[in-house]
């Protein structure tokens, strides 16, 4: 009786991902609470990551000081008569400077980030494609709270007594909050966009200077010529600037905090979709 073997069939190859496979991974089909878990995981880590580099406070805890009283000494005889009475003005101008030159550095972390490969490695987990984006964001909310809080107790040592109280000046650094995560979304777009971490920052200071020193945060809008005056009076940082103004000095508020916070979801609603654009490309 003879046996009849019989070959063994072939296993059949893995399939190879090919890049479509992966970015189809990655974009998702994550629901919006899967979103919110995904953004406060990379919030966590980027806090994580400021804990272990303290020179990223490093902007929101030496500048607000240098600023303050720089500003207010070198300006407030001439431009008001005194120090006392240039603070009012000077502070929440000061406030919107400082949060703003502190978002500057989302878009270089992002850049960094990018070039080191860690985004390689997102690329592979099935994220939704904003959570890399606004988790470090989330995280640099507690920036600008430190650089705020800071702003005020220079002011208040030098002499600066907000009139709005204690609630006048947590409304007015809460959307300061506001207005440093949404201007981080520039800086966020630059980063996706350029090619070094040297140059999203130069990029990112030729955005900031315009925006930061034409406006009405150091002078009144009155003092300027009518081109500049123009310019100053539809700058976003102008409305922020004056919003604070309101609430800080004489706890209101007014149609210009509105408007301000109008200004914040224009440019989140503008630069928020060009962000997550620039990221799939990297993709």
């Amino acid at each position: 009786m003879t046996m009849q073997l019989t070959r063994p069939m072939p296993l059949a190859e893995p399939k190879r991902l090919t890049a479509a496979d992966v970015a189809a991974r990655t974009t998702s089909h994550n629901s919006v609470g899967q979103t919110l878990s995904q953004t406060m995981s990379m919030a966590w880590r980027a806090t994580k990551k400021m804990r272990r580099n303290p020179e990223q406070f490093f902007d929101v805890t030496i500048q607000p000081l240098l600023f303050t009283a720089m500003f207010a000494y070198l300006l407030g005889g001439g431009l008001s008569g005194s120090v006392q009475a240039y603070l009012p003005l000077v502070i929440p101008g000061i406030l919107a400077q400082t949060a703003l030159t502190a978002c500057m550095a989302t878009g270089v972390q992002l850049r960094e980030d990018m070039e080191k490969g860690v985004f390689d490695r997102f690329k592979s987990l099935p994220m939704a494609r904003i959570a890399p984006l606004a988790g470090p964001m989330v995280a640099d909310l507690l920036r600008y709270a430190i650089a705020s809080t800071l702003t005020f107790l220079t002011g208040i040592a030098m002499g600066y007594r907000p009139g709005g109280g204690v609630a006048g000046v947590v409304l007015a650094i809460l959307l300061t909050m506001i207005a440093g995560w949404s201007l981080a979304w520039v800086f966020t777009w630059v980063g996706t966009l350029a090619r070094s971490a040297q140059s999203v920052q130069g990029i990112s200071m030729m955005i900031m200077f315009p925006l930061t020193f034409m406006s009405n945060a150091l002078v009144p809008v009155e003092t300027l010529p009518g081109w500049l005056a123009a310019f100053v009076k539809v700058n976003p940082v102008s409305y922020v600037v004056t919003a604070t103004r309101d609430l800080a000095n004489d706890g209101q508020v007014t149609g210009h905090v509105g408007w301000a916070i109008v200004a914040c979801a224009a440019v989140i609603a503008i630069f928020a979709p060009l962000s997550v654009r620039g990221y799939k490309r990297h993709l």
